[in-house]
């Protein structure tokens, strides 16, 4: 597989003390190289102000280019910024796909605040990654029921349910299978035992994202996880790289 570049889709720049990260980006480089990760999609969700952070993450891509791709982060709490800095983001930073956060803001991704910020992901057929569920959502809520409504009416974005395949996920599965748009990626803190290929399984191996959570997370450990996994070798390559690149026009 060493034909395939690995590309993190999943991991963050910038410090968190509650989780004991700091901003220690050779750190990461090194962890990078120690497990074979070839670039990493990076973004920061630790600032109250998103322009904060996505300058962060532009300078970073500036100074490492080949080895970090940049993801925007937003916010709806502040909604007359929202629309100038996503144009700031993509047009001006080049970012090249959007993380959003919801529990900052304790309302999920398809309620109303988040509209504005999906519209104009909608009208640019951006990548938009969130996670799927989230502790404050009603007990009726289920993943597939959520990106029904989300597919149907923001039918070009395409959707990256992060850790959704990083456990035996059946609703994340279930979602994928039968809504068109939606990805799995794959860190979590847990090592569910054939989470890996029940993702595969049930939502396609062009469906699946490898991801890590770095620096929350061992890189080491979550790519272990793919490359051991019992499937087929061209499936790794798509889940390491492949679909990724497809993903994201790289």
């Amino acid at each position: 597989m060493t034909e395939t570049p690995v590309i993190d889709f999943h991991s963050h720049m910038g410090a968190w003390g509650r989780h004991g990260m700091d901003d220690d980006v050779s750190l990461v480089l090194r962890v990078m190289d120690a497990a074979g990760i070839d670039r990493a999609c990076i973004n920061t969700v630790h600032f109250g102000d998103p322009k904060k952070g996505n300058d962060r993450i532009a300078r970073r891509v500036s100074l490492w280019p080949d080895r970090f791709i940049g993801a925007a982060f937003i916010t709806p709490h502040y909604p007359d910024e929202v629309i100038p800095e996503l144009e700031r983001a993509f047009d001006h930073l080049g970012l090249r796909f959007l993380k959003i956060y919801p529990t900052y803001v304790r309302r999920a991704h398809d309620d109303p605040v988040y509209f504005p910020v999906l519209e104009w992901a909608n009208d640019r057929s951006l990548v938009v990654m969130s996670h799927a569920k989230f502790r404050f959502d009603d007990e009726s809520v289920t993943i597939p029921g959520r990106y029904e409504f989300l597919v149907k009416r923001f039918p070009r974005v395409r959707w990256v349910l992060a850790h959704a395949a990083g456990g035996i996920n059946q609703e994340a599965v279930d979602a994928a299978r039968q809504l068109p748009n939606l990805y799995l990626e794959t860190c979590s803190s847990g090592l569910a035992n054939g989470a890996i290929e029940f993702a595969v399984q049930g939502a396609g191996e062009d469906r699946v994202l490898f991801g890590t959570d770095m620096p929350l997370l061992d890189g080491v450990q979550q790519l272990a996880k793919v490359v051991t996994a019992q499937i087929s070798e061209q499936a790794k390559r798509k889940i390491l790289g492949l679909n990724a690149i497809r993903l994201l026009e790289l």
